[in-house]
């Protein structure tokens, strides 16, 4: 019996939808195009090309508008997003893709591949969509 896992890439279990929001966009409008895109998570866009893109998920909207008692429109994805974004390249080993998220402290990361961003790739994907597990 071999135990061993064969290799499987990033790209191999991502989710393939990226959504980009503008940091001005209000928590309501980003909600709402989740929701009409199914995703968890939206890229910040840059504001000009030596800036960093941002991220949010469904967590940011807990912590930066629930929590502190704020209506979604009141809230801007600036305010609320994880800068600069950590992403991962599409060729990276799963092994490695968990352990860089548990160690970050992040759920989800945006995969890269030739400097654009071609997924998304969460802990959840590392096990519902692994064909290996």
């Amino acid at each position: 019996m071999n135990n061993k896992r064969s290799y499987q890439s990033a790209k191999d279990v991502m989710t393939k939808k990226v959504i980009l929001v503008d940091g001005m966009a209000t928590a309501k409008e980003a909600v709402e195009v989740m929701r009409k895109e199914k995703v968890e998570s939206l890229i910040v866009k840059k504001r000009h090309p030596k800036d960093a893109f941002g991220i949010v998920n469904v967590h940011d909207f807990i912590s930066g508008v629930i929590i502190k008692e704020k209506t979604s429109e009141e809230v801007n994805m600036f305010e609320i997003m994880t800068k600069p974004l950590i992403s991962v390249p599409a060729d990276m080993d799963i092994r490695y893709v968990a352990r860089l998220l548990i160690n970050v402290g992040i759920r989800m990361a945006p995969v890269e591949e030739n400097g654009e961003y071609i997924g998304m790739i969460s802990l959840s994907d590392l096990i519902l969509n692994d064909l290996l597990f």
